[in-house]
């Protein structure tokens, strides 16, 4: 399967759901059922996992949204793209990048992410 800027916009738009049914269907669509997303807070396996860490993401930084900060590029089974996490229209406090490998369905199999800009702790 070969990746296109696509797929970022569907991974971005499955870590904006905020219904848990419609986040998990959304999960289950864009992502293997033994997906492995890894960053530096969190190392899951698995779709439910994926689910519920977003909804975790979600709780913590209630009312921002993830939104790409640039092009995502991609070639033959992977995309990397840059994003932002912030209040819709503002400026973003969090910003990363991500590298999602696809497999033969389509579907991401792996995120290796990244944290480019975190705010300090308070």
């Amino acid at each position: 399967m070969t990746a296109t800027p696509a797929h970022a916009d569907r991974y971005l738009a499955a870590w904006n759901e905020t219904d848990p049914e419609a986040r998990r269907a959304a999960v289950a669509e864009v992502f293997s059922a033994d997906v492995r997303y890894t960053d530096p807070m969190v190392d899951v396996r698995g779709a439910e996992a994926l689910a519920a860490t977003i909804g975790a993401v979600q709780a913590q930084f209630a009312g921002f949204v993830f939104r790409l900060a640039g092009p995502a590029d991609a070639h033959h089974d992977q995309v990397r793209f840059t994003w932002e996490l912030g209040p819709d229209g503002a400026e973003a406090p969090i910003v990363g990048s991500d590298v999602a490998l696809l497999d033969a369905d389509g579907r991401i199999s792996a995120v290796l992410g990244f944290l480019d800009r975190v705010p300090a702790a308070a």
